[in-house]
């Protein structure tokens, strides 16, 4: 049932932004995948920090723009406190997805809104709508293929590592500082085009933690590769059709339920899929759409990008992951400690 409610809600999301022509609509399609492949049951929790840290956010980044962004310098400080902020809340796991999810769309949104092309108000207005279309979307998924509600006993040991300060405190500064990283070479390095290498320096990020962001990012170049494939084989199967809505729904339904039975696993395969359907699903989104020009040429430049990043992003957070376990000690910690 899960794989079906994975399925149902990435298609029914792009459905809705065809509709509407939502110029980011691929967030309707990732965000109930983000809700859903993490809980089998209906949670609120999950709703509320998804809201509240898009609404929260985009509120955030437009005080920002508004007030500092003449000013490269308290720019910059303004961000760091703002990125501090957003790696904090996901070293707790009650406040995760709140920080993640403020983090990513922080980091985009700071970065394209010093460009004039860039429509914050848009952004943020489409952003705002993908979350509240996400809930129903995700309610009726629930109710169309639930699963039964079984007893599991508490895991009373999974959350050990949120105890131990000295880790988090590493975490926290290992997050931050790849961040402010990203922004400042985004920055510099005028960068407008490369929306999607951003979002996956923050995802290889999101575990905190160097080996969980070094497999993060193996799987994030396996997952863009076969989703980008998925892609390419939607465009040239649908070659001069590819402006019929109705074909382009299908065709992305069918490689969207390959990755969803992969999504349901939830292994290394599910991460994967999801990699996977973020490549499949961006690019066709904002490329092949009916009317729009072909995907061909983003699909090669999305993942081109995205491998330079991630492997960029990795050696980062190797040297700075070695760095802050000398720097940051705990009392019991010997200086030989790697």
């Amino acid at each position: 049932m899960k794989t079906m409610r994975l399925w149902f809600g990435c298609v029914v999301g792009l459905a809705i932004t065809m509709i509407f022509g939502w110029s980011y609509g691929f967030f309707a399609a990732l965000l109930p995948i983000i809700i859903m492949t993490s809980a089998d049951h209906w949670h609120w929790n999950s709703f509320q920090q998804l809201i509240v840290g898009v609404v929260w956010v985009t509120i955030e980044v437009s005080f920002i723009n508004g007030f500092f962004q003449s000013s490269p310098l308290l720019l910059t400080v303004v961000v760091g406190v703002f990125f501090l902020e957003k790696c904090i809340a996901m070293s707790h796991k009650s406040s995760y997805l709140f920080g993640f999810v403020g983090l990513l769309v922080g980091s985009i949104a700071l970065n394209f809104a010093s460009y004039s092309s860039f429509d914050l108000e848009d952004f943020s207005i489409t952003l705002w709508c993908c979350a509240l279309v996400t809930v129903p979307i995700c309610a009726l998924a629930y109710f169309l293929f639930p699963d039964p509600i079984v007893e599991q006993a508490i895991d009373t040991t999974h959350d050990v590592q949120r105890y131990d300060h000295i880790g988090m405190i590493r975490q926290t500064a290992l997050g931050w500082i790849i961040a402010m990283l990203a922004f400042v070479v985004f920055q510099v390095g005028d960068l407008n085009d490369s929306l999607s290498a951003q979002a996956s320096i923050i995802i290889v990020l999101a575990p905190m933690t160097l080996i969980g962001s070094l497999a993060a990012a193996k799987i994030r170049i396996i997952g863009t590769f076969l989703g980008c494939l998925a892609g390419l084989i939607i465009q040239v199967g649908l070659y001069s059709w590819s402006d019929n809505g109705i074909l382009f729904i299908m065709a992305y339904a069918i490689a969207a339920g390959f990755f969803c039975s992969w999504l349901s696993l939830g292994t290394i395969k599910s991460s994967i899929a999801f990699s996977a359907m973020s490549a499949l699903t961006v690019p066709l989104t904002s490329s092949l759409i009916p009317d729009k020009k072909d995907a061909v040429y983003a699909i090669f430049y999305r993942f081109s990008s995205i491998v330079v990043a991630v492997v960029l992003t990795s050696g980062a957070i190797w040297i700075i992951h070695h760095f802050l376990i000398r720097v940051i000690k705990s009392p019991d910690e010997s200086f030989g400690h790697r």
